[in-house]
């Protein structure tokens, strides 16, 4: 069978199956999804061991995609937990978004609907297996997943867990299914599928990205990479600001919410111990011309630094004169997703909040907030950071889309 014809046959399949889930009580999906949870710690040894497999073989791997695939107890956890707080969420489907009544008595109203069949093409966290097909099933969607290949068993294992979720409460299977052959072609197949696949998520690299954006003739809601920042301005509180560095940029360096580049107010008094704390850590620190006298260590940035998501031990680190200088840097540099500012002012900081043009914006907190989680949405699919459909955490109400419902009394417009 070729690639085309058994993306269609998964695309077919999952077309009936959301067919069923469109019309099932919100509560069906949080049972489903509850008894997954419970597989998922029932089977938390076999998921572990699948991981170990893919860790033994991602050994030439960056330390940051290794960390990123990598599994433990609390991790595996974390993912059971996760499809409960799915579950736990209102169903988005039915909602109503607006009324409106007309001169002539029809009533309008703007419904909350399935999009249908969604495509998700991942690399690196086994975690999205999940994520992605719980919120596909709890938004009423079937959802067909393509991992990378270093991921592979890992993923295998956490779909079985998925499975007997569906399983166990009369769900149909089609409902979330895994492409788990590496075979390339299928993800091209995938991209093709229009009119089949409803949506394509891609969550992973800019090389990702781009290589679906650019082959796809299915819709496509994109994640971009995070090139995100911290400002720290001349009123920020010192000890306030250097919690928020070191969080941002090393809880954790593989995410996508991690600080890539740190601004400092040339007149924040305490730049240098910000600094300072940052190679304390084991950071490597490149910076400008102002940010080199700062720390002997402090190694020269280039044009590239400014622009790169490193996902690494690596900080980028500029001293701006100002506000303006600061939203003039982000706006160059950005890759609107995820900014910050540090500041006692509350005028300077809601003037960098409605200025800066991200998908999340932040004042006094770190960058590492950038999750779906943190933001009470149970679990993400991935940071959108296009303009249009969805924006920022997409989870459930960013998986519908809507439907117009008239009501009249035998209006008509003859």
């Amino acid at each position: 069978m070729t690639a085309e014809a058994r993306i269609q046959d998964m695309a077919a399949r999952a077309r009936r199956a959301s067919a069923t889930l469109a019309q099932l009580p919100a509560e069906r999906t949080a049972e489903a999804l509850r008894a997954a949870a419970a597989a998922v710690r029932e089977q938390s040894r076999a998921i572990l061991a699948a991981n170990a497999e893919d860790m033994a073989n991602a050994s030439a791997l960056s330390a940051a995609i290794r960390d990123r695939l990598m599994l433990d107890g609390p991790r595996v956890e974390g993912i059971a937990a996760a499809l409960e707080a799915v579950a736990a969420l209102p169903s988005p489907l039915g909602q109503e978004i607006d009324r409106s009544t007309r001169p002539n008595g029809l009533v309008l109203q703007r419904v909350r609907v399935p999009i249908g069949v969604v495509g998700i093409i991942f690399e690196s966290r086994p975690n999205v297996t999940a994520d992605a097909g719980a919120l596909c099933l709890r938004a009423g969607n079937a959802a067909i997943l393509r991992g990378g290949s270093e991921a592979r068993a890992s993923n295998r294992a956490l779909h079985a867990a998925l499975l007997q979720g569906l399983s166990e409460t009369g769900l149909p299977e089609a409902a979330i299914q895994l492409v788990d052959d590496p075979d390339r072609a299928l993800v091209g197949a995938m991209l093709r599928a229009a009119g089949a696949i409803d949506l394509i998520i891609p969550r992973g690299g800019r090389s990702l990205v781009a290589a679906v954006q650019q082959d796809a003739r299915v819709p496509v809601l994109a994640h971009l990479d995070g090139n995100n920042h911290v400002y720290v301005h001349a009123a920020a509180d010192p000890e306030m600001a250097r919690r928020i560095v070191l969080d941002a940029k090393l809880r954790r360096m593989g995410v996508c919410g991690a600080m890539e580049t740190l601004l400092i107010d040339a007149a924040f008094p305490a730049a240098a111990a910000l600094v300072g704390d940052l190679l304390a850590r084991g950071c490597e620190v490149r910076g400008d011309r102002r940010a080199q006298a700062l720390d002997p260590q402090v190694e020269p940035a280039d044009e590239q630094d400014w622009n790169t998501e490193y996902l690494d031990a690596i900080c980028s680190v500029a001293i701006v004169d100002g506000l303006e200088a600061a939203l003039a840097h982000i706006a160059a540099h950005g890759s609107g997703h995820t900014d910050a500012i540090v500041t006692a002012d509350q005028d300077v900081a809601d003037r960098f909040l409605d200025r800066v043009d991200s998908a999340i914006v932040l004042h006094n907190a770190s960058t590492q907030f950038a999750d779906g989680g943190e933001f009470g949405l149970g679990a993400e699919i991935g940071i959108a950071t296009g303009r249009l459909h969805a924006r920022g955490p997409v989870a459930l109400e960013g998986l519908t889309t809507y439907k117009w419902v008239g009501r009249g009394t035998g209006q008509v417009r003859g």
